[in-house]
Order: C-alpha cells, then structure tokens, then sequence
C-alpha cells in the first residue's frame, strides 16, 4: 500500500512484514498517477533500508476514487485518494464557520466515488453543532461531533479495521483530530490566518497506521472540491430509490424540480423521500456553483 508520496519518490508498507519501502515509479509505468492508497507490486531492494531504493511496477485496479478539480470547468481531475472505504469530511463548527457548500461537494465526490462519507464536526466548545449537522440528516449521512473535549470513542469505531481518509479546510482541526487518533503522528497543526483560510499545516498527504487496526490518511487543506467530472445522473444514481424514480423522467431532465422541470417524477413523491429528493437538489445545485468557497450558506 502506497502510503506517502514526496518529489517522485512513494513510501510503500508491505503486507507481508509491515516494512516501509521507498520506491520510484518503473519506466514502463510512464506518467501512470500512484497516489496514497494505492495498491503496487513493487521490485528491487525491499529491505526498507537506508538508501535503499525500489521500483513500483504494478498498479492495481482501484476499488474506489476519490477525486476532484480544481474548479467546475477544469478538464484536469486531481486523484485525492485511492481505495478508502471512508471519507471524513471535517468541518469546523466556528472559526472558521462550516461551509455547506463545501461539504455537499466533498458528498457528491464520495458518493460517485464509491466511498462511505462521513461528516465530522469539530471545535464544538466553539458552537453548537446541532444546526449544522441537521442540514444533511436527509441524505442519510452519519455524523459524529468530534471536539477536543469530546471522546473519540465514535470515530475509533467508525475507522477501526478500514481506510479512511480526511479532507477538509485548512484550519479545520484535521491534523488535531489525526494526532489524537494516533499520539505518535505529530502532525503538524496552526492557527485559522484569516476568515475561513487556514494555514496549510498538512502539504503532502499520508497514511498512517491506526492503533485500532485500519489506516487514517491526512489529506492537505484544500479551498474547493471542484465536480467538473460529475454530471446529474450520476448523483441521483447513488440513491437507489431516486434513481428508480428518475428512469420515468421525460428526456433531458436535470432533476431540479420546476421551474426548468416541470415534469420531473421527484416531484411526486412525499414523507422521507421528498426530503431526500430536496437534499439531493442541493447537492445538484452545488454541482452548478462555480465557487463553492465564496457561496453564502
């Protein structure tokens, strides 16, 4: 497993002993992206010794990706992370104050993905959490306040035995909460340097092994989670019940509801599902914002 990557060279765990090894990227492999949690098959000297230096050969077929753009209409995607079974979405609760808008692009990312989201709320002796997390209970979304001063006993469970990775803001406290999952990571943490901009404590990310069992990846802060690979259907396709409902929309439909669909067959549902179907319309209306960051929650 891929877990650190710094200026062409990949820091690969073995299964067989736990030993890290540092590697190049095979020749053959060309410009082949390998990021952290990746699955390699690697050659040469793997006794992880000083200046030893390996080869990655082999790049295994993903199981999940997780990516994003650097806006709405970059062609480029940017792979944030491979193979996590989970993404935790951190959100500050104040200072900065939590972004919407943010955290349904980093949904829709996991979503089409294939990666479970969860959100987590943290600097909650700052703010009460309740609101915010109340925003996305409809899209079925677990989340899990965790604080300083709250127990870490839910995000344990929640990580234990899988891959998780973390995204979020910088200033946010992901680097806070990894160093308390794992004391030894000494993660370096900083400041909020201005309304909502962090300084970038975190500039490569890395996988680090969990006390528990599992792997946490810290991921650096990032401003935007552009969505210029997803389109609608693929949203609404995630939700099984949605997407069944959707095969009766006349040609065309983006699924908004009216005015720009009258006929949309969302509109015809109630109770839970015409909550979710209003979750998921954020969602697609965060897919339409080009700027999720300067978005007025």
């Amino acid at each position: 497993m891929v877990v650190s990557r710094d200026r062409g060279r990949w820091g690969v765990v073995l299964d067989s002993s736990g030993v890290e090894v540092t590697c190049m990227r095979a020749r053959e492999l060309g410009r082949t992206a390998i990021v952290v949690g990746d699955r390699v098959g690697i050659v040469g000297d793997t006794s992880g010794k000083k200046d030893t230096l390996a080869r990655i050969v082999k790049l295994e077929d993903r199981r999940s990706v997780l990516r994003r753009t650097a806006d709405d209409t970059d062609p480029y995607e940017r792979i944030v992370v491979a193979n996590a079974d989970k993404l935790l979405i951190v959100t500050a609760v104040a200072d900065p104050p939590p972004r919407a808008g943010f955290v349904e692009r980093a949904l829709v990312a996991a979503f089409v993905g294939g990666v479970q989201p969860i959100l987590v709320l943290t600097k909650s002796d700052l703010a009460d959490p309740s609101a915010f997390a109340a925003e996305f209970k409809d899209l079925d979304v677990p989340v899990i306040v965790s604080g300083v001063e709250d127990p870490l006993n839910a995000i344990q469970h929640a990580t234990t035995n899988s891959v998780s990775a973390l995204v979020g803001h910088s200033g946010v406290g992901k680097s806070t909460l990894v160093n308390r999952l794992v004391p030894e990571a000494e993660r370096a943490t900083g400041e909020v340097s201005g309304v909502g901009k962090g300084r970038h404590t975190s500039t490569q990310s890395v996988a680090l092994p969990l006390p528990s069992g599992g792997w946490i990846i810290d991921t650096p802060g990032i401003r935007s989670f552009g969505l210029a690979h997803v389109d609608p259907e693929m949203v609404i396709g995630v939700f099984d019940d949605l997407a069944e409902l959707a095969q009766d929309c006349p040609r065309g439909c983006t699924h908004m509801g009216p005015p720009a669909d009258p006929e949309c067959v969302l509109d015809s549902v109630d109770g839970h599902t015409a909550r979710r179907v209003a979750a998921v319309r954020g969602l697609l209306a965060a897919l339409r914002s080009n700027n999720d960051w300067e978005r007025a929650d």
